[in-house]
Protein backbone atom coordinates (compact mmCIF):
# COMPACT_ATOMS: atom_id res chain seq x y z
CA UNK A 1 0.00 0.00 0.00
CA UNK A 2 1.72 3.75 -0.71
CA UNK A 3 0.25 4.87 2.21
CA UNK A 4 2.53 2.30 4.31
CA UNK A 5 4.81 3.27 2.43
CA UNK A 6 4.72 7.06 2.95
CA UNK A 7 4.32 6.87 6.57
CA UNK A 8 7.64 4.45 6.60
CA UNK A 9 9.28 8.12 4.56
CA UNK A 10 7.61 10.11 6.69
CA UNK A 11 9.34 8.58 9.74
CA UNK A 12 13.03 8.45 7.27
CA UNK A 13 12.25 12.47 7.61
CA UNK A 14 11.61 11.92 11.27
CA UNK A 15 15.30 9.86 11.48
CA UNK A 16 16.97 12.80 9.52
CA UNK A 17 16.00 15.43 11.57
CA UNK A 18 16.81 13.68 14.54
CA UNK A 19 20.10 12.34 14.00
CA UNK A 20 21.20 15.57 12.28
CA UNK A 21 20.06 18.70 14.56
CA UNK A 22 19.08 17.98 17.87
CA UNK A 23 17.74 21.91 18.44
CA UNK A 24 16.02 21.37 15.86
CA UNK A 25 14.66 18.30 16.27
CA UNK A 26 13.27 19.84 19.65
CA UNK A 27 11.87 22.99 18.15
CA UNK A 28 9.85 20.39 15.63
CA UNK A 29 8.64 18.83 18.54
CA UNK A 30 7.03 21.80 20.04
CA UNK A 31 4.72 22.17 17.14
CA UNK A 32 1.26 20.61 17.20
CA UNK A 33 1.25 17.20 15.87
CA UNK A 34 -0.73 18.34 12.87
CA UNK A 35 2.18 20.30 11.76
CA UNK A 36 5.30 18.29 12.64
CA UNK A 37 4.99 15.36 9.72
CA UNK A 38 5.50 18.37 7.26
CA UNK A 39 8.13 20.05 8.85
CA UNK A 40 10.28 16.97 8.66
CA UNK A 41 9.73 16.30 5.33
CA UNK A 42 10.82 20.04 4.84
CA UNK A 43 14.10 19.54 6.97
CA UNK A 44 14.84 15.76 5.49
CA UNK A 45 15.36 17.40 2.06
CA UNK A 46 17.08 20.79 2.43
CA UNK A 47 19.34 18.59 5.19
CA UNK A 48 20.24 16.06 2.10
CA UNK A 49 21.09 18.65 -0.36
CA UNK A 50 22.97 20.65 1.90
CA UNK A 51 25.40 17.22 2.90
CA UNK A 52 25.39 16.55 -0.66
CA UNK A 53 27.48 20.06 -1.39
CA UNK A 54 29.17 20.24 2.19
CA UNK A 55 30.20 16.38 3.29
CA UNK A 56 30.05 14.30 0.22
CA UNK A 57 34.08 14.69 -0.31
CA UNK A 58 35.46 12.40 -2.43
CA UNK A 59 32.28 11.61 -4.43
CA UNK A 60 31.07 13.55 -7.43
CA UNK A 61 29.00 16.35 -6.00
CA UNK A 62 27.93 18.27 -9.41
CA UNK A 63 26.25 14.64 -10.14
CA UNK A 64 24.49 13.84 -6.97
CA UNK A 65 22.80 17.36 -6.52
CA UNK A 66 21.78 17.02 -10.13
CA UNK A 67 20.09 13.65 -10.26
CA UNK A 68 18.63 14.80 -6.57
CA UNK A 69 16.72 17.50 -8.14
CA UNK A 70 15.89 15.12 -11.42
CA UNK A 71 14.55 12.76 -8.74
CA UNK A 72 12.58 14.66 -6.87
CA UNK A 73 10.63 16.08 -10.24
CA UNK A 74 10.01 12.65 -10.95
CA UNK A 75 8.75 12.48 -7.84
CA UNK A 76 6.21 15.40 -7.79
CA UNK A 77 5.07 14.27 -10.99
CA UNK A 78 4.27 10.81 -10.30
CA UNK A 79 3.77 10.66 -6.62
CA UNK A 80 6.66 8.43 -5.62
CA UNK A 81 9.93 8.22 -5.06
CA UNK A 82 11.37 5.09 -3.73
CA UNK A 83 14.02 7.81 -2.16
CA UNK A 84 11.90 7.84 1.07
CA UNK A 85 13.03 11.74 1.68
CA UNK A 86 11.86 12.90 -2.10
CA UNK A 87 8.31 10.68 -1.43
CA UNK A 88 7.98 12.52 2.03
CA UNK A 89 8.83 15.83 0.50
CA UNK A 90 6.96 15.87 -2.82
CA UNK A 91 3.76 14.76 -0.48
CA UNK A 92 4.32 18.23 1.73
CA UNK A 93 4.72 20.25 -1.32
CA UNK A 94 1.57 18.90 -3.11
CA UNK A 95 -0.55 19.05 0.57
CA UNK A 96 0.36 23.12 0.98
CA UNK A 97 0.59 24.17 -2.28
CA UNK A 98 4.47 25.52 -1.97
CA UNK A 99 5.35 27.08 -5.16
CA UNK A 100 8.10 25.52 -6.80
CA UNK A 101 9.81 29.22 -6.99
CA UNK A 102 11.02 28.33 -3.32
CA UNK A 103 12.45 24.60 -4.04
CA UNK A 104 14.06 26.13 -7.16
CA UNK A 105 15.69 28.96 -5.43
CA UNK A 106 17.13 26.81 -2.65
CA UNK A 107 18.35 24.72 -4.96
CA UNK A 108 20.12 27.39 -6.80
CA UNK A 109 21.56 28.54 -3.67
CA UNK A 110 23.05 24.78 -3.02
CA UNK A 111 24.62 24.71 -6.18
CA UNK A 112 26.24 27.47 -5.50
CA UNK A 113 28.53 25.88 -3.09
CA UNK A 114 30.11 24.00 -5.37
CA UNK A 115 31.48 26.34 -7.63
CA UNK A 116 31.45 29.70 -5.77
CA UNK A 117 33.74 30.51 -2.37
CA UNK A 118 33.88 33.68 -2.04
CA UNK A 119 30.79 36.44 -2.04
CA UNK A 120 31.66 40.13 -2.77
CA UNK A 121 28.46 42.10 -2.59
CA UNK A 122 25.96 42.58 -0.41
CA UNK A 123 23.42 41.52 -3.61
CA UNK A 124 25.47 37.94 -4.24
CA UNK A 125 24.97 37.73 -0.23
CA UNK A 126 21.55 38.31 -0.20
CA UNK A 127 20.60 36.15 -3.26
CA UNK A 128 22.65 32.88 -1.33
CA UNK A 129 20.60 33.94 2.04
CA UNK A 130 17.22 33.72 0.22
CA UNK A 131 17.70 30.32 -1.61
CA UNK A 132 19.52 28.94 1.14
CA UNK A 133 17.45 29.73 4.19
CA UNK A 134 14.41 32.38 3.27
CA UNK A 135 13.12 29.91 1.60
CA UNK A 136 12.83 27.41 4.02
CA UNK A 137 11.23 30.03 6.38
CA UNK A 138 9.03 30.38 3.37
CA UNK A 139 8.08 26.79 2.62
CA UNK A 140 7.96 25.81 6.74
CA UNK A 141 5.63 29.22 6.90
CA UNK A 142 3.19 27.65 4.26
CA UNK A 143 2.66 24.56 6.58
CA UNK A 144 1.92 26.98 9.49
CA UNK A 145 -0.73 28.89 7.37
CA UNK A 146 -2.72 25.81 6.25
CA UNK A 147 -3.30 27.46 2.97
CA UNK A 148 -4.28 30.94 4.13
CA UNK A 149 -2.57 33.46 1.79
CA UNK A 150 -3.55 36.36 3.70
CA UNK A 151 -1.92 35.40 6.54
CA UNK A 152 0.76 33.95 4.11
CA UNK A 153 1.59 37.01 3.14
CA UNK A 154 1.24 38.85 6.60
CA UNK A 155 4.01 36.94 7.80
CA UNK A 156 6.04 36.30 4.83
CA UNK A 157 8.89 39.34 5.28
CA UNK A 158 9.47 38.28 9.22
CA UNK A 159 9.57 34.51 7.97
CA UNK A 160 12.37 35.42 5.67
CA UNK A 161 14.17 37.34 8.41
CA UNK A 162 14.21 34.41 11.20
CA UNK A 163 15.73 32.15 7.97
CA UNK A 164 18.39 35.07 7.48
CA UNK A 165 19.31 35.27 11.12
CA UNK A 166 19.12 31.66 11.20
CA UNK A 167 21.68 31.26 8.65
CA UNK A 168 24.05 33.85 9.37
CA UNK A 169 24.43 32.80 13.20
CA UNK A 170 25.63 29.58 11.47
CA UNK A 171 28.05 30.97 8.77
CA UNK A 172 29.83 32.59 12.32
CA UNK A 173 29.23 29.54 14.22
CA UNK A 174 31.02 27.48 11.03
CA UNK A 175 33.63 29.97 10.15
CA UNK A 176 35.94 27.83 10.66
CA UNK A 177 35.18 24.67 8.87
CA UNK A 178 33.73 27.28 5.90
CA UNK A 179 37.18 28.54 5.58
CA UNK A 180 39.70 26.07 6.37
CA UNK A 181 37.99 23.01 5.07
CA UNK A 182 34.99 24.09 2.34
CA UNK A 183 37.55 26.98 1.60
CA UNK A 184 34.40 29.35 1.66
CA UNK A 185 34.02 33.26 2.72
CA UNK A 186 30.09 34.05 2.58
CA UNK A 187 30.48 37.70 4.40
CA UNK A 188 31.16 40.23 1.48
CA UNK A 189 34.07 42.42 2.59
CA UNK A 190 35.48 40.76 5.18
CA UNK A 191 38.73 39.37 5.33
CA UNK A 192 38.77 35.48 7.03
CA UNK A 193 42.57 35.38 7.51
CA UNK A 194 42.22 39.01 9.45
CA UNK A 195 38.75 38.65 11.37
CA UNK A 196 38.57 40.88 14.02
CA UNK A 197 36.35 42.34 16.32
CA UNK A 198 34.93 45.40 14.53
CA UNK A 199 34.17 42.46 11.74
CA UNK A 200 32.77 40.62 14.02
CA UNK A 201 30.69 43.31 15.60
CA UNK A 202 29.44 44.38 12.65
CA UNK A 203 27.87 40.57 11.56
CA UNK A 204 26.04 40.75 15.14
CA UNK A 205 24.54 44.09 14.76
CA UNK A 206 22.84 42.79 11.53
CA UNK A 207 21.45 39.75 12.73
CA UNK A 208 19.89 41.40 15.83
CA UNK A 209 18.21 43.25 13.72
CA UNK A 210 16.93 40.38 11.68
CA UNK A 211 15.97 38.57 14.95
CA UNK A 212 14.24 42.09 16.14
CA UNK A 213 11.83 41.67 12.36
CA UNK A 214 11.55 38.39 13.04
CA UNK A 215 10.23 38.64 16.53
CA UNK A 216 7.07 40.33 15.34
CA UNK A 217 6.37 37.81 12.97
CA UNK A 218 6.65 35.08 15.96
CA UNK A 219 3.69 36.80 17.82
CA UNK A 220 1.34 36.83 14.84
CA UNK A 221 1.77 33.19 14.24
CA UNK A 222 -0.58 30.49 14.09
CA UNK A 223 -0.88 28.89 17.83
CA UNK A 224 0.38 25.39 16.36
CA UNK A 225 3.29 26.57 15.39
CA UNK A 226 3.93 29.62 18.04
CA UNK A 227 5.99 27.66 20.78
CA UNK A 228 8.18 25.83 18.37
CA UNK A 229 9.21 28.43 16.21
CA UNK A 230 9.79 30.82 19.59
CA UNK A 231 12.30 27.96 20.99
CA UNK A 232 14.25 27.83 17.91
CA UNK A 233 14.35 31.72 17.62
CA UNK A 234 15.53 31.30 21.60
CA UNK A 235 18.45 29.00 21.27
CA UNK A 236 19.57 30.60 17.98
CA UNK A 237 19.61 33.90 20.19
CA UNK A 238 21.29 31.73 22.57
CA UNK A 239 24.09 31.05 20.50
CA UNK A 240 24.60 34.64 19.05
CA UNK A 241 25.29 35.62 22.05
CA UNK A 242 27.87 33.26 23.19
CA UNK A 243 29.35 34.02 19.56
CA UNK A 244 29.12 37.61 20.50
CA UNK A 245 30.83 36.81 23.74
CA UNK A 246 33.73 34.67 22.33
CA UNK A 247 37.21 36.41 21.06
CA UNK A 248 36.70 36.63 17.58
CA UNK A 249 40.40 34.65 16.91
CA UNK A 250 38.59 31.40 18.53
CA UNK A 251 35.40 31.44 16.50
CA UNK A 252 38.06 31.25 13.46
CA UNK A 253 39.46 27.64 14.94
CA UNK A 254 36.99 25.85 16.72
CA UNK A 255 33.60 25.46 16.52
CA UNK A 256 30.63 27.52 19.41
CA UNK A 257 28.47 25.07 20.26
CA UNK A 258 25.13 25.57 23.34
CA UNK A 259 25.66 22.49 25.77
CA UNK A 260 22.65 20.33 26.64
CA UNK A 261 21.96 21.34 29.80
CA UNK A 262 21.75 25.02 28.58
CA UNK A 263 19.13 23.89 25.59
CA UNK A 264 17.57 22.16 28.89
CA UNK A 265 17.37 25.83 30.12
CA UNK A 266 16.54 27.33 27.24
CA UNK A 267 13.54 25.13 26.38
CA UNK A 268 12.14 26.45 30.09
CA UNK A 269 12.64 29.75 29.40
CA UNK A 270 10.76 30.01 26.35
CA UNK A 271 7.95 27.86 27.96
CA UNK A 272 7.78 30.41 30.59
CA UNK A 273 7.68 33.19 27.91
CA UNK A 274 5.34 31.90 26.29
CA UNK A 275 2.52 30.42 29.13
CA UNK A 276 2.95 34.70 29.80
CA UNK A 277 2.13 35.76 26.62
CA UNK A 278 5.00 37.69 26.12
CA UNK A 279 5.04 36.16 22.78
Amino acid sequence: MKQLFDEVSFKCSKLVTKNYSTSFSTAVYMLAPSIRRDIYNIYGFVRFADEIVDSFHGFDKETLINEFEIEYYKALETGISLNPILNAFQVTVKENNISDDLVQAFLKSMKLDLVKSAYHTQAEYAEYIYGSADVVGLMCLKVFVKGDDEKYNLLKDEAMRLGSAFQKVNFLRDLKDDNLVLNRNYFPGVDLRSFDEDSKKAIIDEIREDFRVAREGIKKLPLEAKFGVFTAYIYYLKLLRKLENTPCHKIGTERIRVSNYSKAGLLAQSFVTYKLRMV
